[in-house]
């Protein structure tokens, strides 16, 4: 699956991989730094009508938010992780097993801590104001 979009329609592009992506529970965001990755899960999570404040773990590794459509989602950005072995220490496990919405920016600082069944997203910088957004 394939959406191109320019960030005014971010909103649109969110909701359509939500239709698509909503059975998936661990959602894995590929993209270079600037490419939109934290945009986007803003976007999703507006979408999915999170009232907390929707800001990037960059720091605190692991944000919670609550959604009444989704429950509680986990918005995890990896980047700052070594390893897998630091991930596990940050609590990153008990997230991805916990049958909730899981949104994780960096994934491969510990691919292999990801089930099988994740959705990885690519995110590519088309131009300034435009997108390709790839699902599978």
């Amino acid at each position: 699956m394939e959406i191109l979009y320019r960030l005014k329609e971010i909103d649109d592009a969110a909701k359509e991989l939500w239709v698509i992506g909503q059975h998936y529970k661990i959602w894995a965001l590929h993209g270079e730094m600037g490419a939109g990755k934290t945009t986007f899960v803003h976007q999703l999570c507006e979408y999915l009508q999170v009232k907390d404040t929707i800001s990037s773990p960059t720091f605190a590794i692991i944000n919670e938010y609550y959604s009444p459509l989704a429950g509680i989602i986990y918005h995890m950005d990896w980047y700052r992780l070594k390893d897998e072995e630091e991930a596990m220490q940050a609590g990153v496990e008990d997230c991805l097993h916990s049958g909730n919405l899981c949104l994780i920016e960096w994934p491969v600082k510990a691919e292999g801590l990801l089930p099988e069944d994740t959705l990885h997203i690519y995110i590519e910088t088309v131009d300034a104001d435009t997108r390709k957004l790839r699902a599978g």
